[in-house]
């Protein structure tokens, strides 16, 4: 039997420089990637990793470290967010989780970590059924100022109105407005939040997201957003890819949404960061995200692993306690180290989950990207064994990348 040309078997077409194949009669796709499927190459020169600047600003607040904490109650709570303040990260404070619902949380994040995966949703939703305490809200943020940390928070847009007021009021320096997707086009059964005039009443910065789309990006940038958050899904412990069926993987989207940020830019002269927002576990993952057009990452497990986070080395998803439709779960993540070890290193594990700074200096480095504007321009190849080739002893032996 003669050779068969893959090519003749799936209907392709070239539309506006993307290849879009052809899933069934009359009905054609665009092919998206993931993080684990691209590579970064090297180029003509390298760098002394030392000499690479990793600059994040974001709302006028500059950060060494382009890497913020995902508002997640096993991730951040206040002292979490005072030390990455520190560290020269920025944690994001969840205010409609346990820290703006009990005065004390801590028998609660007990009750988190120590039940049954059986019973675990059951007591997630009865949990959550304790109200926000706005004195709580205030609380927190003075908190975090007061011990000199940058105070960031985050609410849905149901009731960011609300408790947007009380933050900026209690001294709140970046606020985020957060959902599974949010858009500027959302038809409801009762008066939704009108992004633009939120964001121009705010006296300070709003953060808004998620999205996975050139065009939601650019509507969220014309309506004022200081960064937009991307992606829809990917975290560790989300399951709204299961439960629902939307996403796109992080590389394509953050490809995508980067290009809105460039043509906003070329449009208006107003630099609006793009931030890459779950599914990100290792350092190579914040360098190739970075790559795709990402001007910084959030990240929720990696940070659910320090000895300082409030999770007891558990980390579950925001919409985990939802009495109607959960999409999130619970999931074991350990304690590796602290969160300097985490940031800034020394790394105590071989596996990329320490001394994420350090990983993305010398990454731009080798890749000779002396900032982070040259780091989103250098090479990305299709690479789905990149994390595969040669590790078969790792693997088997459950070491390094092969954990």
């Amino acid at each position: 039997m003669g050779g068969v040309c893959y090519l003749c078997l799936i209907k392709l077409r070239i539309i506006g420089g993307n290849v879009e194949v052809e899933i069934g009669r009359g009905r054609r796709v665009r092919r998206a990637y993931g993080i684990d499927e691209i590579a970064l190459v090297p180029g003509s020169r390298t760098l002394d990793p030392d000499l690479a600047e990793t600059i994040l600003t974001i709302g006028g607040i500059e950060r060494e470290v382009p890497i913020l904490a995902s508002a997640m109650d096993g991730v951040v709570d206040v002292a979490v967010a005072v030390e990455l303040s520190k560290l020269g990260a920025l944690g994001v404070l969840n205010l409609q989780g346990v820290q703006t619902r009990y005065e004390d949380p801590n028998d609660v994040l007990d009750q988190i970590a120590s039940v049954g995966k059986e019973e675990f949703v059951g007591l997630m939703q009865k949990l959550y059924l304790e109200p926000v305490k706005p004195e709580l809200i205030r609380k927190r943020i003075q908190e975090i100022k007061a011990q000199g940390g940058i105070a960031c928070a985050s609410a849905t847009p149901q009731v960011a109105a609300e408790y947007g007021k009380i933050a900026a009021e209690a001294g709140c320096d970046l606020f985020f407005v957060q959902a599974t997707v949010v858009s500027m086009n959302h038809i409801a059964s009762y008066e939704s939040l009108d992004l633009a005039k939120f964001c121009a009443e705010m006296p300070i910065p709003v953060i808004l997201g998620n999205v996975v789309s050139y065009d939601v990006t650019l509507d969220l940038m014309r309506a004022g957003a200081a960064a937009v958050m991307v992606g829809i899904g990917p975290g560790a412990a989300c399951t709204s890819r299961g439960v629902l069926g939307i996403g796109i993987p992080q590389a394509t989207a953050v490809a995508d949404c980067s290009a809105a940020r460039d043509a906003f830019y070329a449009e208006t002269g107003t630099y609006i960061p793009i931030i890459a927002d779950g599914g990100l576990v290792t350092g190579g993952d914040i360098c190739k995200c970075i790559a795709c057009g990402a001007d910084g990452v959030m990240i929720g497990s990696p940070f659910a692993r320090a000895a300082e986070a409030p999770g007891r080395g558990f980390h579950w998803g925001m919409a985990t306690p939802s009495p109607v439709l959960p999409r999130g779960t619970r999931i074991k993540v350990g304690t590796t180290g602290t969160l300097k070890e985490i940031v800034r290193g020394p790394a105590r594990l071989d596996d990329g989950t320490h001394n994420l700074l350090g990983a993305l200096k010398n990454s731009m480095g080798t890749l000779g990207a002396k900032d982070i504007k040259q780091m989103q321009q250098v090479e990305i190849v299709i690479a789905p064994s990149l994390l595969t080739e040669g590790k078969v002893y790792q693997k088997a032996q459950q070491l390094g990348m092969g954990k």
